[in-house]
């Protein structure tokens, strides 16, 4: 439970780390974003098929493979209802933008919300690794997710700051969205640790939502700003140092 909670901390303190990199740092160039992004996006990729839905094929017995792609879909549904509820305006990290005070700020904060509401499917994707029991393979996934979340925590400061935001009201809105991912990633594991019949939809659900925002979020978003090529091979290199990880520590 300790290593749980502690890399809960973790993966939720990624995203203030990375908030306080957006204030030392407010004028970060579109190419380096995209770069250090796509290169999470492949450890995601990575890791959401290695240590999530492999896994759950696994555990899911004679018809695991229905109740995997069942989980898969079912997550990448969930995330895309969020998005109809509460659109996520990741583009709106990434513009050079000047916000008014009045009538920007309700916008930006519309972003950290929904930044902060797709981080809870998130924590519950590393929560749910740690109840597969694999520890291993739960760090990675984590340490992968975590690695995401830095440079999402980097790019939510600054349209914080151009719409008038006060910097301390700004840092702790974006140590809120980190806060979800930590509650995110204990629902997870408590959820698995509860029923164990529930592991291998619940690995293959926490996948697909991991597959539906790499998908659907970052790789649109590494490619909008005329960075697709150092984004594509910053992607491969992601994927392939979890895979060597993998290798290594799985």
């Amino acid at each position: 439970m300790n290593e749980v909670l502690l890399t809960a901390i973790g993966v939720g303190a990624a995203t203030v780390f990375g908030s306080v990199l957006g204030f030392i740092f407010k004028n970060i160039s579109h190419k380096f974003s995209d770069i250090v992004l796509s290169f999470a996006a492949g450890v995601m990729l990575s890791a959401s098929v290695l240590g999530l839905i492999l896994p759950s094929l696994e555990y899911g017995g004679k018809y695991g493979i229905l109740t995997t792609i069942a989980g898969i879909f079912v997550g990448a549904i969930c995330l895309n209802l969020i998005d109809k509820l509460v659109p996520h305006l990741h583009r709106l990290a990434g513009t050079d933008t000047k916000y008014e005070h009045n009538s920007q700020a309700h916008k930006v904060l519309l972003f950290v919300i929904a930044i902060a509401i797709h981080n809870l499917p998130e924590g519950i994707a590393a929560g749910v690794g740690f109840g597969s029991g694999d520890i291993s393979q739960a760090l990675i996934i984590a340490g992968g997710i975590a690695l995401q979340n830095i440079p999402e925590g980097m790019v939510i400061i600054a349209p914080m700051l151009s719409a008038g935001i006060k910097p301390s009201k700004t840092f702790l809105f974006a140590s809120v969205t980190g806060l979800i991912e930590v509650i995110g990633t204990l629902i997870g594991y408590f959820a698995v640790s509860v029923s164990t019949a529930i592991l291998p939809f619940a690995l293959s659900f926490a996948g697909g939502t991991m597959l539906y925002i790499i998908s659907d979020e970052m790789i649109p978003e590494t490619h909008a700003h005329g960075n697709e090529r150092p984004a594509t091979y910053a992607l491969l290199i992601g994927f392939c140092v979890m895979l060597i990880t993998d290798t290594l520590f799985g």
